[in-house]
């Protein structure tokens, strides 16, 4: 599906925002004007790619993530992601290069609660690296490695960082295991 630049700009923020959001909303994250927004969302719900989930809030739908390149998730896949992960797997957390902090998270909800009890050094050595983006795309989860990918192009550090990586990764979890929850 052949889509501008504008579009697609107005379809990865929505995709960034993870809820329904006002245009207005979209407008101010792009810095785009409100009217050129609202013709561009008006574009992507005909194309199936955004939808109106309540009176005048939009949101990406499956349709749009396919359309930004990410792969479909079904119940299968969702559990994949979210199994728990032999020792050799899982994400272990460093001080830096060759500081272990003897701490492994062995799946993504364990990831989840480990990361706002690990030390924010941590959580700023491994971002800074790209580690969390390897580790997701490795369990299989390129949406969560992308979105972490963004959080590392903030250039955000300390507790802003923590919550921000808490949030999206609690957010997917959250995705992901009502994914594998519906019957087939």
């Amino acid at each position: 599906m052949s889509m501008s630049h504008l579009k697609r700009l107005i379809l990865e923020t929505m995709w960034v925002l993870d809820k329904p959001a006002k245009a207005s909303e979209i407008a101010k994250e792009t810095g785009l004007g409100f009217p050129s927004v609202m013709m561009h969302i008006i574009g992507l719900t005909r194309m199936g790619c955004a939808e109106s989930p309540k009176k005048g809030y939009y949101s990406i739908t499956k349709n749009g993530k396919k359309a930004l390149g990410f792969p479909e998730v079904d119940k299968e896949k969702a559990g994949g992601i979210l199994a728990y992960l032999p020792i050799e797997k899982s994400f272990h957390f460093y001080a830096d290069i060759g500081k272990s902090l003897s701490v492994h998270a062995a799946s993504l909800q364990d990831f989840c609660d480990k990361i706002l009890r690990i030390d924010v050094g941590s959580i700023e050595f491994h971002t800074h690296r790209g580690d969390f983006e390897t580790w997701f795309m490795g369990i299989g989860d390129v949406e969560l490695a992308r979105k972490t990918l963004l959080i590392r192009e903030q250039k955000i550090s300390g507790d802003e960082l923590r919550k921000k990586l808490y949030e999206v990764v609690k957010n997917r979890y959250e995705e992901l295991d009502k994914i594998r929850k519906q019957a087939a």
